[in-house]
């Protein structure tokens, strides 16, 4: 019995690891107080000219009037002036989403009406006030299964402190006898109405725009990203949280990344609009994906080399390292085929990234026929620093190449020093490698942001096992 509840504690706990793992995200967006601010304002501008195309329907109806019976009324030909939203808020609501609030909004209108009685006809022009208007929406925030955010009106209400109807016309004195009756049907109307186009705002304009987040983003013939959320995005009392896969996958065959993403906490900044945490996860899945598929293969030939450098790739050069290369291939040009022996391997801590490399550098002489033939095969390691860059939508990143540690792995030619090459290959290596290395990381790889924002204002921290950037955002 023992022996049988120690093996099922153990499965639950394997069970528990799994899941934790799977459930940590490479990539962490948080929306901050200050950038749901900017967001309020940008969605509050859009709702006011939803607001201003609303269509009110023609009231009519009767009331009786002493001494003249029945009298029949119809206002007509509503036409919305101006609708204003002053003063709006929003708040995010643990556990729920966010919750937007419109105070003292106000409208007006002009209108026509007519009344009629037996031989009493009258009609004219009418001006109608909304004054006091106050909106409270809610917003349940979710997830499709693409991985997709998703927004729904959880709730929404309406109410209007005062409606002034000012009429013009010889009967216009009627209206006073029946205000409150006209002025309650508005009220009761444009409430409706009010609601109705914010639950038709958000289904048709706020969640298509979500829609534009990318959930995968190829970058090459080899890798794509998948930026999609691990889990519906959480509301804070200071913030709104999301959590992505964020991790390289590769466009031939999509395997399992064998090692899991550690623990992302981001800290409690709040000076800038939105902070993202990116995992050391995110980019070595991207040297997992791009080794696995052979993609980190590079060629140096002496075409390479500017003409005014003294090092050039030939067994002339070698001469002085490896006599016996220019004895069997005498002024022969040769070719460095540099390949990744495992996949690099990224490590963050606070102000510093770097990463330890093993490459295999296999030289070759090139013959008058224009094959290959193999001299040696090196094993080299370095230490290289990186830096990552953040731009309005990209990310990327440069790499800076340390002392390298030779070790001759293959000789075709006979026993040599390796250590007598190390100052060529540090050239060869800092001087061309590295350059054509940084040019496509500096291109960089897209931000998983919505149509039509930019972040600007950056900063880049480097903390235990995540970079930190946080930006302002502009919507363009």
């Amino acid at each position: 019995m023992a022996t049988h509840r120690l093996a099922l504690a153990a499965s639950v706990l394997a069970v528990c690891t799994v899941l934790s793992r799977a459930t940590n995200p490479g990539f962490v967006a948080r929306i901050t107080v200050k950038g749901l601010d900017y967001a309020r304002q940008e969605g509050i501008a859009a709702l006011q000219k939803e607001l201003a195309k609303l269509k009110l329907p023609d009231f009519s109806g009767s009331f009786k009037v002493k001494f003249l019976g029945k009298v029949h009324y119809t206002f007509h030909s509503l036409n919305l002036r101006s609708f204003q939203l002053p003063s709006s808020q929003i708040a995010p609501i643990p556990n729920v989403g966010l919750k937007v609030s419109v105070a003292n909004a106000f409208a007006q209108l002009t209108g026509k009406w007519r009344v009629k009685k037996r031989f009493v006809r009258d009609s004219g022009s009418f001006d109608l006030k909304v004054e006091g208007l106050s909106i409270s929406i809610g917003l349940k925030l979710g997830t499709d299964t693409s991985g997709r955010p998703t927004v729904t009106t959880s709730e929404c209400g309406t109410h209007i402190s005062n409606v002034r109807v000012h009429i013009s016309g010889r009967f216009g004195w009627l209206y006073n006898l029946f205000h409150k009756k006209i002025e309650s049907s508005f009220r009761r109307t444009m409430e409706g109405k009010v609601c109705g186009a914010v639950t038709s705002s958000v289904t048709t304009k706020l969640q298509p725009y979500l829609q534009t987040v990318p959930v995968t983003a190829k970058i090459d013939k080899v890798a794509g990203i998948d930026y999609s959320l691990v889990a519906p995005p959480t509301a804070t009392a200071q913030s709104l949280d999301m959590k992505l896969k964020g991790e390289f996958f590769s466009l031939a065959h999509r395997s399992a990344i064998p090692f899991p993403p550690p623990a992302l906490a981001l800290p409690a900044d709040h000076d800038r609009m939105v902070y993202c945490g990116v995992s050391s996860y995110f980019f070595n899945t991207a040297g997992f994906v791009y080794h696995t598929a052979g993609a980190l293969l590079f060629e140096i030939t002496d075409a390479m080399i500017p003409k005014e450098f003294k090092f050039h790739l030939n067994t002339s050069t070698f001469s002085a390292f490896i006599p016996q290369l220019e004895k069997i291939y005498p002024d022969k040009l040769m070719k460095l085929r540099i390949k990744t022996s495992s996949a690099p391997f990224l490590t963050i801590t606070p102000g510093n990234l770097a990463l330890m490399p093993v490459v295999d550098i296999q030289a070759y002489v090139i013959l008058p026929n224009s094959s290959l033939v193999p001299v040696f095969l090196l094993s080299v390691t370095s230490s290289v620093s990186a830096k990552i860059m953040v731009t309005s939508a990209r990310i990327g990143g440069t790499l800076e190449l340390g002392r390298l540690q030779l070790s001759l792995k293959h000789s075709d030619v006979g026993p040599f020093s390796v250590q007598l090459l190390q100052a060529l290959m540090n050239f060869y290596g800092s001087s061309i490698l590295i350059p054509r290395i940084n040019a496509r990381l500096k291109e960089g790889f897209p931000l998983p942001l919505p149509a039509r924002v930019q972040l600007s204002n950056l900063v880049i921290q480097p903390r235990q096992n995540f970079l930190l950037f946080g930006a302002d955002v502009r919507y363009v």
